[in-house]
């Protein structure tokens, strides 16, 4: 599945995106914070069944802008279908031209806590809200990413029966999925 972007002549953001099913997630962070590492385990998730298929939007610079009530990313052309692999340099993988965000991950987010408060799990960008998961710095995020993809946010402060249901499909609602 690849694809051209058209246009792509505006700003971009230093950010890395991957397309998760029908919603991309978008990965924010200063540099060396993970981003690039985060969209190819993203990748690799979605190849081995973890999560819905997952195909790279872009890496390192995406044009990101608001059309109505979504946001849509598209890879910087002249990146387009390259991801950096740490210790193999810059490699070149299937891409979508265009994406439709449906969260956001903050890489080395000052504000991460351990049980954030909800305003810190929806971000706004051009004027639409996002929900969004804060990634403190020295944490692995991709289990926090896939926890969004993949369990229900609990009704309670104690859920015995759990949280994590079977199969694809189980969201946290706000996620990407109930967009």
């Amino acid at each position: 599945m690849s694809g051209t972007a058209g246009g792509g002549t505006g700003p971009t953001i230093h950010a890395s995106a991957v397309l998760v099913g029908a919603r991309a997630v978008l990965i924010r962070g200063p540099s060396g914070a993970g981003k690039s590492r985060l969209a190819f385990d993203l990748i690799l998730a979605g190849r081995s069944g973890q999560i819905p298929p997952t195909v790279l939007v872009g890496d390192d610079r995406l044009h990101v802008d608001a059309r109505g009530d979504v946001l849509v990313a598209r890879p910087a052309r002249e990146l387009e279908s390259l991801i950096e692999i740490r210790g193999l340099g810059i490699r070149r993988c299937d891409f979508v031209a265009e994406a439709t965000i449906g969260l956001v991950v903050d890489l080395a987010a000052p504000d991460a806590e351990r049980l954030p408060p909800r305003h810190a799990l929806v971000t706004t960008m051009f004027g639409v809200k996002i929900p969004r998961i804060p990634v403190p710095s020295g944490f692995a995020p991709l289990p926090l990413v896939v926890a969004a993809l993949t369990t229900t946010e609990s009704s309670s402060s104690v859920n015995l029966s759990g949280d994590c249901l079977k199969g694809i499909g189980n969201h946290m609602s706000p996620t990407i999925a109930t967009e």
